[in-house]
């Protein structure tokens, strides 16, 4: 088998067989290696070289450097999760090479947590507020709920007609006591908070 020689401009000066080095256009990851006929005058195939790569190591892959002057590793985390130390939100990485800047591979333990520089810590402040205001809303909504489920029964307008029984007036004080003890409720105390048990 007679082996193809190149000049300097990487083009067959004699006609032969060669051994070329495959790498993905993009990501310029090593693919695989072949044996190729070159005729005088035809040059590599596109995205090879023919300086052999090295051995391969865990958890890197043998890329061809952006000058295609030579082979290199770059780690590899793709299908990894990482997090945003300004957001906490999370990113799956789709690219060769180091982690993203400004990102780390900790999870963050709620969406109260605040990078510090070396770990996610919660953000105590932020944690109280949300909770209050959790704790508003509900509030509001079993206030709703039980203003609705009165007018439902119809028993204001009733009661002032004299047309309620002994036991729906027990029924509709016992929603009157729910709603005052519902009032008397403090959203401060959140999230640490007993909610009445409705009638």
């Amino acid at each position: 088998m007679t082996k193809a020689k190149l000049n300097e401009k990487m083009i067959a000066s004699q006609a032969g067989y060669i051994t070329v080095h495959n790498y993905d256009e993009t990501t310029r990851e090593h693919l695989s290696s072949c044996v190729e006929y070159l005729a005088v005058g035809v040059g590599l195939p596109a995205s090879s070289c023919i300086d052999s790569p090295a051995e391969k190591l865990d958890g890197m892959v043998l890329c061809r450097k952006s000058d295609d002057s030579a082979w290199e590793y770059l780690p590899d985390y793709r299908g990894q999760t990482v997090y945003s130390i300004e957001t906490g939100e999370p990113q799956e990485i789709i690219h060769l090479g180091g982690y993203p800047v400004g990102t780390t591979t900790s999870v963050p333990a709620s969406r109260f947590d605040v990078w510090n520089g070396s770990e996610w810590i919660t953000d105590s402040a932020a944690l109280k507020t949300a909770a209050v205001k959790e704790a508003e809303q509900t509030k509001a909504s079993l206030r709703s709920y039980a203003n609705a489920f009165i007018n439902e029964q119809q028993w204001p307008s009733r009661l002032a007609l004299g047309r309620l029984s002994e036991d729906e007036k027990t029924a509709f004080n016992g929603w009157l006591d729910y709603l005052d003890v519902l009032e008397m409720v403090d959203i401060s105390k959140a999230p640490e908070i007993n909610w009445p048990m409705r009638p």
